[in-house]
């Protein structure tokens, strides 16, 4: 992750929850084609507003002209409020296929179960203490808490003596609380050339899966292995950038947003390759994130269109501390 991007999410600091039913802001995406208007009249919901019923909201959607699928979700928080997200997939845009709901009656060892329960448990502790601070320099998760980490740790050893077994339910398993554990701990796997590819294999493997949850354990675990293998040149890993980009096409907010953080990452270094199916296959989707009333949700994206553009990272960096988005996007648009 850039150095910008750290520094501004250090500032921003962690949300204090609120679970008042009021919209603080509205953010709609994936509208291109459709009028805004339509949409809006549709969704019939304002801020400050309660927050609407997700089935009936969806329901309205779809009668729209235009509208193939939509996705509503709440998000914690804009001040005392909420951010009401909705995401609408327009008649020939891009459609995502997950895969086909896996069939097999499968679970993890029960100790690696109770252990991961464990670390949920000090995780919770730890943000009701405040100290959510945790480090991905090892390529996975270490809170700074010390209960926390110390569970951490003991699941190592756990992960590498039951790896093929993790990955056969990240893959086949019908249970989806099952498959997104499995997602989550693949990060602790060892960094043996070997065991690296089944494990980077199988978490993308894992971006596929048609449950929400499942994806964005993947995501979280991916995170913590492009920073280490940043850091850790050793370790030979390599993560394609394939369903990151396609995630951010996703219906689903938290699809994009974790999709979008990745890239950050990814894109670091201006791989040409990446930036270009970028540009390719979502760069409707950069410039809607890029332009998110939500400073935190919408930096990772600006950041994508910055380097889209073309422009250098001091560049993306002061036109986003001054808050002239547009002339990012105006120079993006420029070059497409």
């Amino acid at each position: 992750m850039c150095r910008f991007l750290v520094l501004f999410a250090a500032v921003v600091g962690m949300r204090a929850e609120d679970i008042t039913p009021r919209i603080g802001i509205l953010q709609v995406f994936g509208v291109q084609k459709v009028s805004p208007q339509k949409i809006n009249s549709a969704l019939g919901v304002k801020p400050g507003d309660l927050l609407p019923s997700r089935d009936t909201t969806e329901e309205r959607l779809a009668k729209v002209s235009g509208v193939v699928a939509s996705s509503i979700q709440a998000v914690c928080c804009s001040g005392s409020n909420m951010i009401l997200y909705v995401g609408v997939e327009e008649k020939g845009a891009i459609h995502l296929n997950f895969h086909a709901e896996p069939t097999a009656a499968i679970t993890l060892p029960q100790e690696i179960i109770d252990k991961y329960n464990a670390i949920l448990h000090e995780a919770e502790a730890s943000l009701r203490g405040r100290n959510a601070d945790e480090d991905l320099t090892n390529g996975y998760s270490l809170l700074a808490d010390a209960e926390g980490r110390e569970q951490q740790q003991e699941m190592i050893p756990l992960v590498a003596a039951h790896l093929a077994s993790i990955d056969q339910v990240v893959r086949t398993s019908n249970d989806p609380d099952q498959r997104a554990i499995a997602a989550y701990i693949l990060q602790y796997a060892p960094r043996t050339p070997r065991e690296s590819k089944l494990m980077t294999d199988a978490l993308q493997y894992a971006l596929q899966d048609p449950d929400q949850e499942v994806r964005a354990k993947a995501l979280t675990s991916l995170k913590a292995v492009l920073v280490g293998a940043k850091l850790h040149r050793e370790q030979h890993i390599h993560v394609e950038p394939t369903w990151f980009v396609e995630l951010m096409n996703s219906l689903d907010w938290r699809d994009r947003r974790e999709a979008s953080l990745a890239l950050v990452t990814l894109t670091e270094k201006r791989d040409p390759d990446t930036l270009g199916l970028l540009r390719e296959r979502a760069l409707n989707s950069v410039v809607d994130m890029a332009q998110w009333q939500d400073l935190e949700h919408a930096l990772p994206g600006f950041i994508l269109a910055g380097r889209l553009a073309g422009l250098s990272e001091k560049d993306i960096q002061n036109s986003w501390v001054s808050g002239d988005r547009e002339s990012v996007l105006k120079e993006l648009r420029k070059k497409h």
